[in-house]
């Protein structure tokens, strides 16, 4: 029944050992507790992108019985998740793996019945997501339809009825009125026999995938004999993608590379095809592709960097009932954080713990942290990781804090200054591959290199810090009320050692940190106080932003986890700005926006005006100087792909319509939408022409927010992307949409035209 799709990365794997072995399926032991271990048939489908399991609840439905490898964020042999080290002690390391999902969706735990079944799950796992990251868009394109038709295929006799072709309508998001798809069927039924197969829905599916859009640019550009010449691909890329320092060897570079006809390539041509595949690739994307690589200056002091920050990253919900978990930390890192946070508390058996104190939050070990810390710290970046503590322990187990970080980190701990450096702050490139911590420091760093230190006594005393208490939720408000002790603590002189470049002081003002705070000395505010000082004195924090490191929090009433607005304390320099990175949102969307940028590797270099002590920038009050370069943003949204179902009712059909959102300085901040496309969400077509004034365009960000249209209620969500102003690309270009935790959707996507003038 499905059209051809050899070729494909996952195709060269249909001999696999580790797949055929997926694909016969085998009986694993799911582990939830140390009561409840049950066996689970799971089996790899045909389509080899989808796991099906059996269950024994009752009310089950069919797809509550499969999940997607696209969901699957990793998948890990051995102890390697809290339920694993947890439920699974008494069974062979070899012999266990987890399968880790995106978004909140919790870990699976399994069992196999021999570490050689373990391999074969992990190992098949891994070479099809590794397989399928490697698919060019229009495969995965291809995959996604003969998923869509496998599913419409009912009877599996290989061929598709007019019913359905009508199911698969519905699958792909696509309404049709009864009269339409009946001269779709009727077109491709050349052999009257009421049935599509074979070359019939080969026929199907090209007339499905057609990009007249596509066609109307490719006709302006191609030849005579229907192929585009090197030459004038050369002129398309110059007058419609504005591509700089264009030559003919580049444009034969792009044909070379996605030209799948060779008998064009021998011709140095490329088919409408090929040019297609160009737009579909990282060539053809809205965000610059020299971007996607670290490339900007990372050879300056830490606080010329607006650095990736996460608040109380042990959190997976919200900040007083939610689970605690080391997950929670793999998963910041992972998505490039460069700083983490810990809240430690005394724990049982002389062991410090983490979790939000005075709450009914989960508690974790320490010492479980440190290594999740240590495993997963330079997986995603290279670039220096900043340990934020909250220290709220005894003397004794702040030794014990110390310790762990001191084995378990080893050598990546920065535990003396960088070559005596005590003038200002080291550059994210001398710092690589190294862990700093931040907290609280007896004395100064001058005098813990001098060995004035040595001789003082244990322990001193140091203001608390207490965010926790800071909480706008009655329960915590009693106990932090009846919490004895004055708000000095004591300091163990190991922990206060190893704190070097990242000392906690509190904050007075901009004139007394300007005249007497060291250069390694920096203060968290809640994110209250630092837009006060923003909205009032926002020349002066731009200014202590140059040398200082800034750190801003969430206010005390967010105790679901909602997030504050980063731009805002990014326009004054803030280079922590500590976001709650288990919530999906807006904000959390511009976050990744802004962090995509420098190669993802958590530092962004913050831009000159922000790094001049002269400069009287101020994102309240735009007047001229070297940050005014006024741009007219032109966007023509032409159409969308393969939209998601949001609504799972299998006859609901997506009303799409785009908003394009400008967030920089506020001057600029502006959104403007398209028309509501009505039952198509496969292939909408909008046209839509929108125009934006950004003044500011270095701090800008472009965001595309797809919603579904609901005239009654609330529309909802279907994806977005967001890109810094200054890594857009001109002329036609695709964007992959996200999902609603961040994530790329495999074949989802929006077709715009950009263009920036000078205004």
């Amino acid at each position: 029944m499905l059209p051809s799709s050899n070729g494909t990365a996952l195709n060269r794997l249909q001999d696999d050992e580790d797949l055929q072995f997926l694909l016969r399926g085998t009986v694993l032991l799911k582990i939830k507790s140390e009561s409840w271990r049950k066996e689970r048939l799971y089996k790899l489908q045909d389509d080899c992108k989808t796991i099906w399991h059996d269950s024994k609840k009752i009310l089950r439905s069919t797809d509550s019985q499969t999940f997607s490898i696209e969901d699957i964020q990793d998948v890990r042999l051995g102890h390697k998740t809290e339920g694993m080290r947890k439920y699974a002690k008494d069974v062979p390391e070899p012999c266990c793996f987890s399968i880790i999902f995106k978004g909140q969706q919790k870990n699976l735990d399994l069992i196999a019945r021999s570490e050689a079944d373990a391999n074969h799950w992990t190992s098949g796992i891994k070479k099809i997501i590794t397989s399928s990251n490697a698919m060019s868009q229009k495969q995965k394109l291809q995959h996604w339809i003969h998923s869509c038709l496998r599913k419409a295929d009912k009877n599996k006799d290989n061929k598709m009825s007019f019913k359905e072709l009508k199911n698969f309508l519905q699958e792909v998001n696509i309404y049709t009125d009864e009269s339409y798809a009946k001269q779709i069927f009727e077109q491709c039924d050349r052999s009257k026999t009421q049935s599509l197969e074979d070359d019939e829905i080969e026929e199907f599916y090209r007339l499905l995938t057609k990009r007249e859009e596509i066609d109307v640019i490719f006709s302006t550009f191609k030849d005579s004999d229907g192929v585009m010449s090197v030459d004038n691909l050369v002129k398309f890329l110059k007058q419609e993608q504005r591509e700089e320092d264009i030559t003919s060897e580049f444009a034969l570079s792009l044909i070379q590379k996605y030209e799948p006809s060779e008998e064009a390539k021998k011709k140095n041509g490329m088919t409408k095809d090929g040019f297609l595949m160009y737009l579909f690739s990282d060539d053809g994307n809205i965000f610059n592709l020299k971007h996607r690589k670290v490339y900007q200056d990372m050879s300056q002091p830490l606080s010329h960097y607006f650095i990736s920050s996460s608040h109380n990253t042990y959190l997976m919900e919200d900040q007083l009932r939610g689970p605690s978990s080391t997950e929670a930390y793999i998963r910041a890192l992972c998505k490039g954080c460069r700083c983490v946070e810990l809240d430690c508390w005394d724990g049982p058996n002389s062991e410090p713990v983490i979790y939000h104190g005075y709450t009914l939050t989960s508690k974790i070990l320490f010492c479980d942290v440190i290594k999740a810390i240590k495993t997963y710290a330079f997986k995603t970046s290279p670039y220096p990781v900043i340990v934020s503590l909250e220290n709220h322990c005894s003397p004794d187990q702040q030794s014990v804090m110390a310790k762990h970080m001191k084995e378990i980190f080893g050598d990546d701990l920065l535990s003396a200054p960088l070559d005596g450096k005590i003038t200002n702050l080291p550059s994210p490139e001398e710092l690589k591959g190294k862990i700093l911590v931040k907290g609280k420091k007896l004395r100064t760093l001058e005098d813990s290199l001098s060995g004035g230190v040595r001789n003082s006594t244990e322990t001193g005393d140091v203001s608390e810090e207490d965010e926790a208490a800071e909480m706008e939720d009655e329960t915590v408000k009693d106990k932090v009320k009846n919490k004895s002790g004055s708000s000095k603590v004591k300091l163990a002189k190991e922990l206060s050692d190893i704190v070097i470049y990242c000392k906690s002081v509190h904050f007075r003002d901009f004139n007394y940190a300007q005249n007497h705070q060291a250069f390694y000395e920096m203060s968290s505010f809640t994110e209250g106080k630092a837009l006060k000082l923003a909205q009032e004195s926002g020349s002066s924090f731009i200014c202590h932003n140059i040398r200082h490191l800034s750190r801003i929090y969430p206010a005390g009433w967010r105790t679901d986890s909602s997030n504050y607005n980063p731009l805002d304390l990014w326009n004054v320099g803030c280079q922590i700005v500590a976001l709650n990175f288990q919530t999906p949102d807006t904000e959390m969307d511009l976050y990744q926006g802004r962090f995509q940028d420098n190669g993802g590797c958590g530092y962004v270099l913050k831009p000159e005006f922000l790094l001049n002590n002269n400069s009287q920038f101020n994102p309240k009050s735009i007047k001229e100087g070297v940050w005014w370069t006024p741009k007219k943003l032109h966007v023509m949204v032409i159409s969308g792909q393969q939209l998601p179902k949001v609504n799972k009712n299998k006859n609901s059909i997506v009303d799409p319509f785009v908003t394009v959102e400008i967030h920089g300085v506020a001057r600029d901040n502006d959104k403007k939408q398209t028309n509501v496309v009505n039952n198509n969400g496969f292939n909408p077509m909008w046209n839509s022409k929108l125009a934006f004034d950004v003044d500011v365009p270095a701090l800008a960000l472009v965001r595309f927010l797809v919603e579904d249209y609901d005239a009654s209620s609330k529309n909802d969500f279907v994806g977005q992307y967001t890109v810094p102003f200054m890594s857009l690309k001109l002329g036609y270009r695709h964007i992959p949409l996200l999902s609603k935790n961040g994530d790329q959707y495999p074949s989802a996507m929006l077709f715009v035209h950009i263009m920036i003038l000078e205004s």
